[in-house]
This record gives structure tokens, sequence and C-alpha cells, in this order.
């Protein structure tokens, strides 16, 4: 199992070489970064309509992890900004490597109730902007500040829950191994990534 509270400052995020990066290790997507106690992403989120649009900023636990896992994640939101898509993801079953991402992704918008919030889990394929939609809840319940999305994968079965709700299930077993980890998406100049993040992470296989 692993825990943390995302003390200190680092970019990209590491604590001490626990944490791979889509940056720095996957080349063609951006890092996460930690800043005031929080875990956030680095786009610009100026490339709507590019392949970069989707170099979402992204970081997994080095390691062997087990398939049967789990990633939880405490949700800190400064300020929305109803006209950027702003997302918090957790992944599980992930693998990166130079021009190559692959795994699941669990997106969850950070709009609150009434404001068009989704919920979506996204196989990544490889290279960048290839990934294939499994399953998305829309509308979702919405996020508030301190909400904990939590996501598992225990053979090909994909649960998401927000504050112990389920929101959406889906199957697909084409990856058995990967790592668990974080990850965010900015679509849109005007949209702030120090808005929000996480503030912990937990993870855990064998479940």
């Amino acid at each position: 199992m692993f825990s943390t509270r995302f003390g200190g400052d680092e970019n990209p995020l590491s604590q001490g070489g626990q944490w791979i990066n889509g940056g720095a290790t996957g080349l063609d997507w951006t890092d996460v970064r930690v800043a005031g106690g929080m875990a956030v992403g680095t786009q610009t989120g100026a490339h709507s309509g590019t392949p970069q649009q989707y170099d979402d900023s992204t970081a997994v636990l080095a390691g062997t992890w087990g398939p049967n896992q789990m990633a939880q994640a405490t949700v800190h939101i400064l300020a929305v900004n109803t006209g950027a898509y702003e997302e918090v993801e957790l992944r599980l079953r992930t693998t990166v490597r130079p021009h190559s991402i692959t795994g699941y992704e669990i997106d969850i918008s950070d709009r609150p109730a009434g404001d068009q919030p989704y919920v979506s889990v996204v196989r990544w394929n490889g290279p960048l902007a290839s990934y294939t939609m499994l399953g998305s809840a829309n509308p979702a319940p919405g996020l508030q500040d301190g909400d904990v999305v939590k996501a598992t994968i225990v053979g090909s079965t994909i649960s998401v829950f927000i504050n112990g709700r389920p929101v959406l299930e889906v199957d697909d077993g084409i990856y058995a191994s990967g790592s668990p980890g974080i990850g965010f998406f900015l679509q849109a100049p005007t949209g702030t990534n120090a808005n929000y993040g996480f503030t912990t992470f937990q993870a855990q296989d064998g479940l």
C-alpha cells in the first residue's frame, strides 16, 4: 500500500523516485507537480484541435503492482472555471514509456452539481491522443472541495466512487498489468492548473 499527503514542492512529482511522469519519461505528455501541499497539472490547455490537447499531466507509481488495484485521492478545488474543461484523474494498470502510455484513466470533472459534471473511464492505447472511451456518467454527482474520489479494478471490472457512492462501472480486459497513479486535464487557455488538484493519495493492490 502507498499513501502520501504531497508535502513539499516538486516539479515534477518524485518523492524520492517513487513516481514516473508523463513528460519526464513519457515525453509527449506533461508532468504532475506539487505546490503548497497539492498535486496539480502542468498543461497549458491551449492546444485545442491538436493531438497535444490530450497531453494530460500524468504520474504513476514506480515498482511492480498486482493487477487488482485501488486508487483514491482527496480533491482540493480553489476555484471553478465554467469556461474550461478541468478534470482530476485517477489511473489504474498504467505504464509510462517514451512516446507511449497505456492503461486506464478515470476522468472526473471538477464541476459542481448543476454545472453538467461528468465521470468517464478511458483506455489509453499508447500513442498521444490514441484512446478509447469505455463509459461515462453524465450528469454525475459533481465535485466539491474535500470530496474523496476512488477507482478500483478487479479482474476486468473498473468501478468509480465519489465519497463512497458508486458512480460508474465498466468492463475491459485489454491491460492486465501496470501501476496506479494520478493525472489532470485542462482544456482552454483560460483555465488555471493551480485551482484544482489532490491533497492526498492512496493506492493498494491485492484487492
